[in-house]
């Protein structure tokens, strides 16, 4: 299926191939796409959030996953196997409902990613001040020991992705596999505890509701979206071996792995805080802080924890990466459809990545990082971050579920009908998360200048990138 900017010439070609100029390394196997997926959607904070409504975090992620994960699932797995193309969902937008929403897919993922990237790198100087210990309490607030750490971390991610996937797919494998073993360490918290005579009370099934307060709606719309990112490998399809079956194949190995961390991880928060009755949940680094709370400040068992919480700046910096490597991405699949300049497309000549489109992510995400932390506490500029990415993610996801529903009809019958009935599902949660998204979930110094800087970013954003298509679509 070759890319052009010809909408409607392109939807029925032959799925998977495009011209030989655009032909990209393929370096990703199924093994390298489950640990992606793992370090995609497993983000460390969100056990913390979830756990913010107590015992209910059961029921919250069942509700999770039946809403919002499985609909992602199997519209991730049925898109995906009849258009394997570099892109991901920017092309299924794009071949679905023509160049406008397309590009316009394209641009909020990208800014998903880098607000993404920028919320996560956050979470290092606080992660970094429990490992170390009650000395390096104030490491989060101190903005020019933060901002010299994080832009050295886009530096290194800028020159991994010059390299490519040949390196960086090690990365993120090192990286998948340290969020597994750091789970593993937050699960097994509650029983070393326990085993040393304290009365944790480690109850992850149980049935409970949540309360209605508005806080709580709001965490709510977060653990919704907390499962988002299957569909983030499918933008680098053209860099997957078999890519029309790994990756649907990669979805369905790694989803009983997300939903037992998530579940598990999150009950482990919960009891080691009601051990600890009037400890509030940091929830920048709440698995640190955990951790910290069972295993102590010395001894063998500090130690673990230590090593629990390097293995999560592991992840932290393998899971930017992967989110880099996709930014990077659509901008050169946008420019081979002549959406923006071709400048953004050109490769480099050995290592065949989008060189200029790398440069232009990475200042992005250094000015961001600035920008983002401007007069506010870590624990606020991680928030506004936080949600205003979920905004930009929760508009992509939009498209791709309404895709089976109201798309093209060249696309709609190459899948199964049966489909869009998730996909419904899949529509109202994400509704709920754009309509709450907004509402703090931490303590700020102002709800309402918090809910404007959040709307007002997506607002912004969204408006620059439709001003952009336009006034090229013109020219």
């Amino acid at each position: 299926m070759a890319h052009s900017a010809d909408h409607d010439s392109d939807l029925t070609g032959a799925p998977g191939s495009v011209p030989a100029e655009h032909s990209l390394k393929r370096q990703l196997r199924l093994r390298d796409l489950v640990l992606a997926q793992v370090l995609t959607v497993v983000g460390s904070s969100w056990v913390g959030i979830a756990a913010g409504v107590g015992r209910a975090q059961f029921l919250i992620w069942l509700v999770a996953f039946v809403l919002f994960y499985a609909p992602m699932a199997i519209a991730t797995y049925y898109l995906n196997r009849e258009m394997p193309l570099e892109g991901g969902l920017y092309e299924w937008a794009r071949r679905s409902f023509g160049d406008g929403i397309g590009f316009m897919t394209a641009w909020n993922i990208w800014a998903y990613a880098l607000s993404s990237i920028a919320t996560i790198l956050y979470q290092i100087p606080s992660e970094m001040a429990y490992m170390i210990g009650p000395a390096a309490a104030g490491l989060p607030e101190n903005h020019m020991f933060v901002y010299a750490l994080l832009c050295g971390i886009v530096a290194l991610l800028t020159a991994t992705a010059v390299r490519g996937l040949g390196l960086g797919k090690w990365i993120h494998n090192v990286s998948g596999a340290a969020i597994i073993l750091a789970f593993a360490l937050l699960i097994v918290a509650p029983l070393w505890v326990w085993l040393h005579g304290a009365p944790v009370h480690y109850a992850p099934f149980a049935l409970r509701l949540p309360p209605t307060d508005p806080t709580s709606l709001s965490l709510l719309g977060q653990v919704l979206f907390a499962a988002a990112g299957l569909e983030y490998i499918a933008i680098m399809a053209g860099e997957t071996k078999a890519a029309s079956s790994a990756i649907g194949r990669s979805v369905v190995w790694a989803t009983p792995i997300i939903l037992a961390m998530f579940v598990l991880g999150t009950a482990s928060v919960v009891s080691l805080h009601e051990l600890h009755a009037g400890t509030a949940i940091n929830y920048v680094a709440p698995i640190p802080q955990a951790l910290s709370l069972a295993f102590g400040e010395g001894g063998f068992a500090a130690l673990l924890g230590k090593l629990a919480i390097l293995l999560l700046q592991i992840r932290i910096v393998g899971a930017a990466s992967f989110l880099f490597t996709g930014a990077t991405r659509l901008p050169m699949t946008a420019g081979w459809d002549q959406l923006i300049p071709a400048w953004f497309a050109r490769l480099h000549p050995r290592y065949r990545t989008p060189t200029n489109s790398i440069y232009v992510t990475s200042a992005v995400i250094a000015a961001m990082l600035v920008l983002g932390s401007a007069g506010v506490h870590a624990a606020e500029a991680f928030g506004v971050l936080n949600d205003v990415s979920s905004e930009f993610y929760a508009l992509a996801y939009l498209a791709m579920f309404l895709i089976p529903i109201c798309g093209a009809r060249a696309v709609r019958e190459r899948l199964p009908r049966w489909i869009a009935i998730p996909c419904v599902f899949g529509v109202v949660a994400i509704l709920y998360v754009l309509v709450l998204n907004a509402y703090p979930f931490l303590d700020v110094k102002s709800p309402g200048v918090f809910a404007a800087k959040i709307l007002g970013a997506f607002a912004l954003v969204n408006a620059c990138g439709y001003g952009f298509y336009r006034a090229r679509r013109r020219r």
